[in-house]
């Protein structure tokens, strides 16, 4: 599922970064790498709060629909 759809609090396991390539580039210096964990700090209409390599990133939704995230990891 996209990360827009992530509850605030879970912990998420990135799986795929989509988009064009400056997108995914852009989305990698941010610390969005598959396999790393994601998790949303909060949510405030569509725009994104979340923790990714220990550092907070405010992201719009177009950008959280790019990322693909498997659901909770316990």
């Amino acid at each position: 599922m996209p990360l827009s759809m992530a509850r605030a609090g879970e912990i998420n396991i990135i799986k795929k970064v989509g988009g064009k390539t400056e997108t995914r580039k852009f989305l990698e210096n941010l610390g969005f790498i598959i396999g790393g964990q994601v998790i949303v700090v909060s949510d405030i209409g569509g725009n994104m709060i979340v923790n990714v390599k220990e550092s907070r990133v405010a992201i719009n939704k177009e950008l959280a629909n790019k990322i693909m995230i498997e659901g909770e990891v316990l």
